[in-house]
């Protein structure tokens, strides 16, 4: 299941915002960070769809999910205007974010087309 993260456990887990100005990603595996709130009528289509990925990809993804009306810090350094939002971050590189609800289908494209690629390619 994903991890819902506070201010705290975002910058040790996926980006210290507060220790450097350009983008240094924290974590160990590729992630997808889904900015969401309650009352988000798409974010509730979206959260069940990120539960399965985050099995179905357990091991080689690691699944967050940001609660914009808790957190609304993170929010804003992202400069969430709309959710839900995605966050997709590989190994290295820039990460990318993409809006709305977006179906199973394209989310697993991302993830195998942006997020897996760079870990084969180092391997073969």
């Amino acid at each position: 299941m994903p991890e819902h993260l506070t201010k705290r456990t975002f910058l040790e887990r996926v980006f210290n915002y507060e220790k450097n100005k350009e983008w240094k990603f924290e974590g160990s595996l590729p992630a997808l960070v889904d900015f969401w709130a309650p009352w988000c009528g798409p974010c509730r289509m979206v959260g069940p769809v990120i539960d399965e990925l985050s099995k179905e990809y357990a091991g080689k993804v690691n699944f967050y999910k940001v609660n914009t009306d808790v957190e609304q810090e993170l929010a804003g350094v992202f400069g969430i205007q709309s959710i839900p939002s995605l966050l997709f971050i590989s190994k290295d590189g820039m990460p990318k974010m993409a809006m709305g609800a977006l179906p199973k289908s394209e989310l697993k494209r991302i993830i195998e087309q942006e997020l897996l690629v760079p870990i084969l390619s180092a391997v073969a």
